[in-house]
Parts: C-alpha cells; structure tokens; sequence
C-alpha cells in the first residue's frame, strides 16, 4: 500500500493521520524513503506537517536514511515556508550533525540564525534555540551570535519561548 501523500491527507490538521503506518512501511522497505521524502514537496500543508512528523520518526529509528538527503533537507526543503518544516529541520540537524560535513554544518547554521533573528512561530524559535544551543558550546562564534538571541527572546511574552531563552542563556553562561 503506498501512494504515501495521499495517505497523509485530510483529517485534522494536527492528527497524525496515517503517518505513523507510512513510517513503519519507509523502515520495513527503506526503499520506499524517496518517495516518502518528495511529500514535503505536496501543495497541501497537512502533508508537509506529517512528512516532517515521519521524518522525526524515522530518524530516530534509522538515521542512515536520511543521510543521503542532508543536502536535499538543506538546499530544497530549508526553501519551504511552513513552521513544520523549519522546527523539524532544526530537530533533524541537532541529531544529525556529526553525519554533516563542515559545509552542511554551515548551511545549516546560516538557515537557523534567520529562523531564530526573523521567525515568529514559537515551536521555530524553541527548536532553532535548542539546536543553536548546543552547537554554541563548541563553538565561540555561535556562542557570541546567539546569546544576544536569546537575551532578546527572554523577553518574549510567551512563557515558553521566555523560559527557553532564559534556561538556554544560563547553560551558555556556565
């Protein structure tokens, strides 16, 4: 059973659909990934939102897959204006980073600095923070970009974007 963005379809918006069967087929069968991949390139965003759902699932359950693709994740998929797609990237590339090459890494940082200096969707900005977060520990340059970032989002008027911000900060600071 395939025709994977017709299966990802309809229902509500913030459902799962069938998304997690559609993952448990791309595992059984990793042959099927490609296909799974070019649903992020669907008209409908309810498709989108559950590829990126998927893509989490699987990553976590055979990063390997996705390997072949960073590229892809960072030339095409980074160009889709949809706050699913941007938080999964974020989430993507924090588990996927020591897979990445040095330019990978770069792409990536440069797509999640914009997030976190010109997104406004509050799961971006949590998501970007984290990745960005960590990747600053090893990195003085990051270091010093992003804790103005997150001094600025400690202001933010949603708790959990604030709270973020701030216990972010604090793990920079130690």
């Amino acid at each position: 059973m395939r025709g994977f963005a017709e299966r990802l379809q309809g229902g509500h918006p913030n459902s799962l659909g069938d998304t997690v069967a559609v993952v448990e087929e791309i595992l059984a069968n990793n042959e099927l990934f490609d296909e799974f991949f070019n649903c992020y390139f669907s008209d409908d965003e309810v498709v989108r939102l559950r590829t990126s759902n998927g893509m989490k699932r699987i990553c976590k359950a055979n990063k390997s897959l996705l390997l072949p693709y960073l590229d892809r994740f960072l030339d095409e998929i980074s160009q889709i204006d949809q706050a699913s797609t941007q938080w999964t990237l974020s989430q993507l590339f924090e588990v996927l980073v020591s897979d990445m090459s040095a330019g990978q890494i770069k792409k990536a940082t440069r797509l999640m600095k914009h997030n976190l200096a010109n997104h406004n969707d509050w799961i971006v900005l949590n998501q970007t923070m984290v990745t960005l977060s960590q990747w600053a520990k090893k990195d003085e340059n990051l270091k010093n970009w992003i804790i103005p970032q997150l001094q600025r989002h400690s202001a933010d008027p949603r708790k959990s974007v604030s709270g973020r911000a701030i216990k972010l900060l604090n793990t920079l600071d130690s």
